[in-house]
């Protein structure tokens, strides 16, 4: 099977926070270092002449951030969500940064790589504030959940066959403050970081921006960019090989390439739950529906033969 879109014009690819970090209490900062040697040894094949922009999670991070405020709130003030999301962007930014430079060092290619905070503007009166759905940090028990939530007023909801998560609101990201700069970067076919953890999430103001208490799903900010991007393609790296309906089940069925419009059907009947793959599914109907380009979901292993046409599903416009 040949590569479903052809070559001319940036990608973004968009991974999670557990690509990177897939135990959120892991304490190794060598781990961390091996996990992403693994994932920028996938990563760079794609990076192209065309320019990339590379949009991670920072699920596990932020969460385990924000539960260290918690912890020393008693000694210092603890830090409002957009701030930690800034945090994250600083430090994923830079250790992946790095993984990539090394990474082209060792092969012989020189790109120029670069990690940009960006803010990504929200509205006021999304819903999403009156009903938080996004998982962040660390799995606990019901005994825990229940004792963070009568401390700091945190929400949990039960994972299945995990335990339970902190939830906070996850606002629909309308357009990336930094996107020209974005943009002119990777239009002179450099490799940015952006987007990290979906954006610091911002409300527009008559005085300008301001930072909410929010996190934003980075699948849907990594659309918004491939969007305003024009991309030749968007890219989303998750933790199974192709997307699946009755996941599972005995009954589950692997999906090659799949229609904007069955995509759409699939979801409105609740067959992509909207924790995990929903948003995924969603970033590649917009992407491809805005676009008429292909979007692809696969995962860190299969990720060069699938963006080669071998693997992965291709949500098709």
């Amino acid at each position: 099977m040949s590569r479903p879109w052809s070559d001319g014009g940036p990608i973004v690819v968009a991974f999670g926070g557990n690509a990177l970090l897939p135990d959120p209490d892991e304490r190794d900062a060598g781990a961390l270092d091996e996990r992403l040697a693994r994932f920028t040894e996938a990563l760079v094949p794609l990076l192209g002449a065309d320019g990339a922009v590379l949009v991670h999670g920072n699920g596990p991070q932020v969460g385990r951030l924000a539960l260290r405020a918690e912890a020393f709130r008693e000694t210092i003030p603890p830090e409002p969500l957009d701030e930690l999301v800034a945090e994250t962007q600083g430090a994923i930014g830079y250790r992946l940064a790095a993984s990539i430079r090394n990474r082209l060092r060792a092969i012989g290619r020189d790109l120029e790589v670069a990690a940009v905070v960006t803010q990504v503007v929200v509205a006021d009166d999304d819903p999403a504030f009156a009903e938080p759905t996004k998982p962040i940090g660390g799995y606990h028990s019901a005994e825990t959940a229940r004792r963070l939530e009568a401390a700091f007023g945190w929400r949990f909801v039960e994972i299945a066959g995990r335990g339970f998560r902190r939830v906070v609101p996850s606002p629909r990201p309308l357009r990336v403050v930094e996107e020209h700069t974005i943009a002119d970067a990777a239009g002179h076919g450099h490799v940015l970081i952006a987007g990290g953890g979906g954006g610091i999430p911002v409300i527009e103001t008559d005085a300008g921006f301001r930072g909410v208490e929010a996190v934003v799903d980075k699948d849907h900010t990594a659309a918004v960019i491939a969007v305003a991007l024009d991309a030749a393609a968007l890219v989303i790296v998750t933790g199974v090989p192709r997307v699946a309906v009755d996941f599972g089940t005995p009954r589950e069925r692997p999906l090659d390439r799949i229609s904007t419009a069955e995509a759409r059907r699939l979801l409105e009947a609740g067959e992509f739950p909207p924790g995990s793959m929903g948003p995924k599914v969603e970033a590649a109907i917009a992407y491809a529906d805005a676009t008429s380009r292909p979007a692809l979901i696969t995962d860190v292993e299969g990720l060069v033969e699938a963006v080669e046409g071998g693997g992965g599903t291709w949500v098709m416009p």
